[in-house]
Protein backbone atom coordinates (compact mmCIF):
# COMPACT_ATOMS: atom_id res chain seq x y z
CA UNK A 1 0.00 0.00 0.00
CA UNK A 2 0.84 3.60 -0.66
CA UNK A 3 1.61 6.17 1.93
CA UNK A 4 -1.28 7.64 -0.27
CA UNK A 5 -3.72 5.37 1.54
CA UNK A 6 -5.30 7.82 3.94
CA UNK A 7 -8.33 7.69 1.96
CA UNK A 8 -8.73 4.74 -0.11
CA UNK A 9 -11.74 2.84 0.99
CA UNK A 10 -15.06 4.03 2.68
CA UNK A 11 -14.24 3.91 6.20
CA UNK A 12 -11.74 6.47 6.46
CA UNK A 13 -10.89 8.97 8.75
CA UNK A 14 -7.88 10.36 6.90
CA UNK A 15 -6.45 14.27 6.88
CA UNK A 16 -3.10 15.71 6.14
CA UNK A 17 -1.86 17.56 8.81
CA UNK A 18 0.41 20.37 6.91
CA UNK A 19 -1.27 23.71 6.31
CA UNK A 20 0.48 26.05 3.39
CA UNK A 21 3.95 26.97 4.48
CA UNK A 22 4.81 30.84 5.14
CA UNK A 23 7.49 32.48 5.65
CA UNK A 24 7.68 34.76 9.17
CA UNK A 25 7.26 38.23 7.70
CA UNK A 26 4.07 36.85 5.50
CA UNK A 27 2.66 35.69 8.34
CA UNK A 28 3.21 38.04 11.08
CA UNK A 29 1.85 40.81 8.31
CA UNK A 30 -1.52 38.96 7.74
CA UNK A 31 -1.66 38.52 12.26
CA UNK A 32 -1.12 42.00 11.85
CA UNK A 33 -4.37 42.46 9.39
CA UNK A 34 -6.68 40.42 11.24
CA UNK A 35 -6.60 37.72 8.65
CA UNK A 36 -6.71 34.30 10.00
CA UNK A 37 -4.06 31.51 8.90
CA UNK A 38 -5.34 28.17 7.92
CA UNK A 39 -4.56 25.71 10.53
CA UNK A 40 -3.94 21.98 10.94
CA UNK A 41 -7.20 19.93 11.88
CA UNK A 42 -6.27 18.69 15.54
CA UNK A 43 -5.95 15.39 16.43
CA UNK A 44 -8.67 13.20 17.90
CA UNK A 45 -8.19 10.13 19.71
CA UNK A 46 -5.13 8.15 20.78
CA UNK A 47 -4.67 4.70 18.90
CA UNK A 48 -1.41 2.67 19.75
CA UNK A 49 -0.68 -0.39 17.26
CA UNK A 50 1.07 -2.84 19.91
CA UNK A 51 2.97 -5.69 18.98
CA UNK A 52 4.43 -8.43 21.19
CA UNK A 53 6.84 -11.72 20.85
CA UNK A 54 6.72 -14.40 23.59
CA UNK A 55 10.24 -14.84 24.67
CA UNK A 56 11.83 -18.55 23.86
CA UNK A 57 12.59 -19.35 27.28
CA UNK A 58 8.80 -18.75 28.21
CA UNK A 59 7.55 -21.31 25.35
CA UNK A 60 10.09 -23.65 27.05
CA UNK A 61 8.51 -23.07 31.01
CA UNK A 62 6.19 -25.98 32.74
CA UNK A 63 2.96 -25.81 31.94
CA UNK A 64 1.43 -24.22 34.85
CA UNK A 65 3.99 -20.86 34.31
CA UNK A 66 2.58 -20.90 30.98
CA UNK A 67 -1.11 -20.92 31.88
CA UNK A 68 -0.27 -18.38 34.87
CA UNK A 69 1.12 -16.24 31.93
CA UNK A 70 -2.21 -16.90 30.24
CA UNK A 71 -4.73 -15.85 32.88
CA UNK A 72 -2.81 -12.73 33.45
CA UNK A 73 -2.60 -11.60 29.88
CA UNK A 74 -6.27 -12.27 29.53
CA UNK A 75 -7.14 -10.46 32.90
CA UNK A 76 -5.14 -7.17 31.57
CA UNK A 77 -6.94 -7.40 27.86
CA UNK A 78 -10.16 -7.61 30.04
CA UNK A 79 -9.19 -4.48 32.15
CA UNK A 80 -8.19 -2.53 28.89
CA UNK A 81 -11.58 -3.30 27.01
CA UNK A 82 -13.11 -2.03 30.22
CA UNK A 83 -10.75 1.79 29.81
CA UNK A 84 -11.00 1.82 25.70
CA UNK A 85 -11.64 0.45 22.58
CA UNK A 86 -9.75 -2.62 22.82
CA UNK A 87 -8.82 -5.58 20.00
CA UNK A 88 -6.51 -8.32 19.54
CA UNK A 89 -4.96 -9.99 16.94
CA UNK A 90 -2.29 -12.78 16.02
CA UNK A 91 0.17 -12.64 14.48
CA UNK A 92 2.18 -15.99 14.55
CA UNK A 93 2.68 -17.40 11.24
CA UNK A 94 2.45 -13.64 9.71
CA UNK A 95 5.16 -12.86 11.24
CA UNK A 96 8.32 -13.89 12.37
CA UNK A 97 8.81 -11.40 14.43
CA UNK A 98 5.83 -10.99 16.04
CA UNK A 99 3.17 -13.27 17.84
CA UNK A 100 0.25 -10.64 18.28
CA UNK A 101 -0.97 -7.10 18.12
CA UNK A 102 -3.09 -5.15 20.83
CA UNK A 103 -4.75 -2.75 19.34
CA UNK A 104 -6.26 0.51 21.70
CA UNK A 105 -7.86 3.89 21.30
CA UNK A 106 -8.93 6.44 23.88
CA UNK A 107 -9.51 9.67 24.55
CA UNK A 108 -6.84 9.91 26.74
CA UNK A 109 -3.42 9.21 26.38
CA UNK A 110 -2.49 8.43 30.00
CA UNK A 111 -5.17 5.28 30.10
CA UNK A 112 -2.67 4.08 27.43
CA UNK A 113 0.63 4.96 28.61
CA UNK A 114 -1.12 3.68 32.64
CA UNK A 115 -1.86 0.14 30.11
CA UNK A 116 1.66 -0.04 29.18
CA UNK A 117 3.45 0.66 32.69
CA UNK A 118 1.05 -1.50 34.69
CA UNK A 119 1.79 -4.62 32.00
CA UNK A 120 5.13 -4.16 32.92
CA UNK A 121 5.31 -4.38 36.20
CA UNK A 122 3.80 -7.71 36.21
CA UNK A 123 4.90 -11.22 35.66
CA UNK A 124 4.35 -10.39 31.73
CA UNK A 125 6.60 -7.86 31.79
CA UNK A 126 9.46 -10.16 31.80
CA UNK A 127 7.83 -12.54 29.53
CA UNK A 128 7.72 -10.09 26.55
CA UNK A 129 9.62 -8.60 23.87
CA UNK A 130 8.40 -5.19 21.80
CA UNK A 131 9.84 -5.36 18.52
CA UNK A 132 6.81 -2.91 16.83
CA UNK A 133 4.91 -0.12 18.57
CA UNK A 134 3.08 2.55 16.78
CA UNK A 135 1.47 5.65 18.49
CA UNK A 136 -1.12 7.98 16.23
CA UNK A 137 -4.00 9.70 16.61
CA UNK A 138 -7.56 10.43 14.30
CA UNK A 139 -7.76 13.55 12.71
CA UNK A 140 -10.49 15.04 10.26
CA UNK A 141 -9.69 14.69 6.22
CA UNK A 142 -8.77 17.83 4.50
CA UNK A 143 -9.56 15.82 1.12
CA UNK A 144 -12.82 15.84 -0.22
CA UNK A 145 -14.45 12.34 -0.90
CA UNK A 146 -17.52 12.71 -3.52
CA UNK A 147 -18.18 8.18 -3.73
CA UNK A 148 -18.58 8.24 0.09
CA UNK A 149 -20.71 11.28 1.90
CA UNK A 150 -19.26 12.32 5.32
CA UNK A 151 -16.11 10.26 5.39
CA UNK A 152 -13.67 13.55 4.98
CA UNK A 153 -15.30 14.72 8.60
CA UNK A 154 -14.74 11.71 10.33
CA UNK A 155 -12.29 12.21 13.41
CA UNK A 156 -12.91 9.06 15.65
CA UNK A 157 -12.17 5.14 15.22
CA UNK A 158 -15.92 3.57 14.62
CA UNK A 159 -16.99 1.77 18.02
CA UNK A 160 -17.89 -1.24 16.03
CA UNK A 161 -14.36 -1.10 14.24
CA UNK A 162 -12.05 -3.91 14.57
CA UNK A 163 -14.43 -6.75 14.23
CA UNK A 164 -13.32 -8.07 10.59
CA UNK A 165 -10.93 -11.41 10.38
CA UNK A 166 -8.04 -9.77 9.33
CA UNK A 167 -6.36 -6.27 10.53
CA UNK A 168 -3.82 -5.19 7.77
CA UNK A 169 -1.60 -2.91 9.33
CA UNK A 170 1.57 -0.27 8.60
CA UNK A 171 3.52 2.78 9.52
CA UNK A 172 4.21 5.15 6.35
CA UNK A 173 5.57 8.40 5.50
CA UNK A 174 4.96 10.89 1.91
CA UNK A 175 8.24 12.67 0.28
CA UNK A 176 8.89 15.85 0.77
CA UNK A 177 7.67 16.63 -2.79
CA UNK A 178 3.94 15.74 -1.90
CA UNK A 179 3.68 18.63 0.58
CA UNK A 180 5.04 20.57 -2.24
CA UNK A 181 2.25 20.47 -4.61
CA UNK A 182 -0.60 22.67 -4.38
CA UNK A 183 -3.44 21.62 -2.44
CA UNK A 184 -5.89 21.54 -5.70
CA UNK A 185 -2.76 18.70 -7.38
CA UNK A 186 -3.07 17.02 -4.26
CA UNK A 187 -6.69 16.37 -3.94
CA UNK A 188 -6.40 15.57 -7.88
CA UNK A 189 -4.51 12.91 -7.01
CA UNK A 190 -5.98 11.56 -4.06
CA UNK A 191 -9.39 11.54 -6.01
CA UNK A 192 -8.06 8.48 -8.26
CA UNK A 193 -6.69 7.02 -5.18
CA UNK A 194 -10.52 7.64 -3.25
CA UNK A 195 -11.64 6.12 -6.38
CA UNK A 196 -9.39 2.69 -6.35
CA UNK A 197 -10.17 1.93 -2.80
CA UNK A 198 -14.01 2.54 -3.17
CA UNK A 199 -13.98 -0.79 -5.62
CA UNK A 200 -13.20 -2.60 -2.87
CA UNK A 201 -16.15 -2.86 -0.83
CA UNK A 202 -15.24 -5.85 1.50
CA UNK A 203 -11.78 -3.33 2.09
CA UNK A 204 -12.48 -0.69 5.27
CA UNK A 205 -9.60 1.62 6.40
CA UNK A 206 -9.17 3.80 9.41
CA UNK A 207 -6.12 6.23 8.36
CA UNK A 208 -4.59 7.81 11.74
CA UNK A 209 -2.01 10.75 12.17
CA UNK A 210 1.89 10.46 14.01
CA UNK A 211 3.34 13.90 13.21
CA UNK A 212 5.58 14.75 15.91
CA UNK A 213 4.44 11.55 18.03
CA UNK A 214 6.55 9.01 16.57
CA UNK A 215 8.54 8.05 13.81
CA UNK A 216 6.28 7.54 10.56
CA UNK A 217 3.91 10.20 9.67
CA UNK A 218 0.30 8.14 9.43
CA UNK A 219 -0.28 4.57 10.28
CA UNK A 220 -2.86 2.53 8.55
CA UNK A 221 -5.12 -0.17 9.19
CA UNK A 222 -7.43 -1.79 7.18
CA UNK A 223 -10.18 -3.92 7.91
CA UNK A 224 -11.35 -7.12 6.02
CA UNK A 225 -12.24 -11.26 5.79
CA UNK A 226 -9.99 -11.51 2.67
CA UNK A 227 -6.28 -11.22 2.53
CA UNK A 228 -6.99 -11.98 -1.12
CA UNK A 229 -9.26 -8.61 -1.35
CA UNK A 230 -6.45 -6.81 0.11
CA UNK A 231 -3.83 -7.81 -1.81
CA UNK A 232 -5.46 -7.14 -4.76
CA UNK A 233 -6.10 -3.35 -3.89
CA UNK A 234 -2.80 -2.91 -2.87
CA UNK A 235 -1.41 -4.14 -6.15
CA UNK A 236 -4.07 -1.74 -7.91
CA UNK A 237 -2.34 1.43 -5.97
CA UNK A 238 1.03 0.50 -6.63
CA UNK A 239 -0.05 1.85 -10.33
CA UNK A 240 -1.81 4.94 -9.18
CA UNK A 241 -0.16 8.24 -9.28
CA UNK A 242 0.20 8.74 -5.50
CA UNK A 243 2.49 5.84 -5.28
CA UNK A 244 5.33 7.31 -6.54
CA UNK A 245 5.29 10.06 -3.62
CA UNK A 246 5.67 6.92 -1.07
CA UNK A 247 8.65 7.19 1.18
CA UNK A 248 8.28 4.21 2.88
CA UNK A 249 5.27 1.94 4.32
CA UNK A 250 6.95 -0.99 6.19
CA UNK A 251 6.95 -3.20 7.68
CA UNK A 252 3.44 -4.60 6.77
CA UNK A 253 1.62 -6.95 9.52
CA UNK A 254 -1.11 -9.35 8.77
CA UNK A 255 -3.23 -10.01 11.96
CA UNK A 256 -5.72 -12.20 12.41
CA UNK A 257 -8.87 -11.28 15.11
CA UNK A 258 -9.06 -13.03 18.26
CA UNK A 259 -11.21 -12.75 21.22
CA UNK A 260 -8.60 -12.57 24.05
CA UNK A 261 -8.53 -16.30 25.70
CA UNK A 262 -8.84 -17.78 22.14
CA UNK A 263 -5.33 -15.97 21.64
CA UNK A 264 -3.90 -17.04 25.17
CA UNK A 265 -4.66 -20.69 23.18
CA UNK A 266 -3.33 -19.70 20.10
CA UNK A 267 0.30 -18.65 21.74
CA UNK A 268 0.50 -21.94 23.67
CA UNK A 269 -0.12 -20.34 26.99
CA UNK A 270 -2.69 -22.51 28.37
Amino acid sequence: MTADAETAAQAAQPASPHAPATNGDSHAAAASEGVEQPRSPHGVQFVKFSFFRLRDEVRGGSQEERADLGRELVRLLERSGDRMITRAYSTIGTRADTDFLIWQVQDDLDEITNWHAYLLRGPLGAALDRPHSFLSMTMRSQYENPLHDGAPKRDRIRQDGGVNDYLFVYPMAKTRDWYKLPPEERQRIMSQHIEIGHRYHGIKINTTYSYGLDDQEFVVAFEGDEPGEFLALVRELRDSESSSYTLFDTPMFTCRLMAPRDLVSHLGLV
